[in-house]
């Protein structure tokens, strides 16, 4: 089984690409998808949507893990945001494939067995998991190959 994870924003989208043989786990592809401030939103949100859409053809996933919402004190921060998951789920819609959604705590309880895990914490399991020889970064990448892995262990989220 093939799964995207990814962690969505507008100026940087993680993704992740994992494969599921059994219980082994291994990344296939990775990176983040940047958009330039100086762009106009919707142009930044064509070229996530884009990106994705080449990632699905690409690799073929089965299905998608997304990150939810995390609120934070920046509102502004929090809207950009669900405009990208917006375009990501949109994405996963016209190619028919089922969308999982976790939240940071969720991830990183898949992950590490702890739900309140600091970034290299993370980083460092998802290189272990998935016997990557380095870290995974930049975090973005390494956040969306932690929601592929929560995803290809079978975890439930909100389908």
């Amino acid at each position: 089984m093939i799964v995207l994870g990814i962690d969505p924003g507008t100026a940087a989208t993680g993704y992740g690409v994992v494969r599921r043989d059994g219980s082994k786990l291994t990344a296939i592809d990775y990176g983040c998808l940047e958009t330039l401030s100086t762009q106009a939103l919707p142009v930044r949100l064509l070229e996530i949507h884009r990106a994705v859409t080449e990632l699905i053809l690409t690799h073929k996933p089965e299905r998608i893990g997304v990150e939810r919402l995390f609120f934070n004190k920046n509102v502004m921060t929090a809207f950009a945001v669900g405009q990208a998951r917006g375009v990501v789920l949109l994405a996963a819609a016209e190619h028919g494939l089922p969308v999982f959604e976790y939240g940071p705590h969720e991830v990183k309880l898949a992950v590490t067995g702890y739900g309140r895990a600091q970034k290299d914490q993370v980083q460092k399991m998802v290189q272990a998991v998935l016997g990557m020889s380095v870290l995974p970064r930049p975090d973005d990448a390494a956040d969306a190959l932690a929601v592929a892995i929560c995803l290809a262990h079978g975890h439930p989220g909100n389908a």
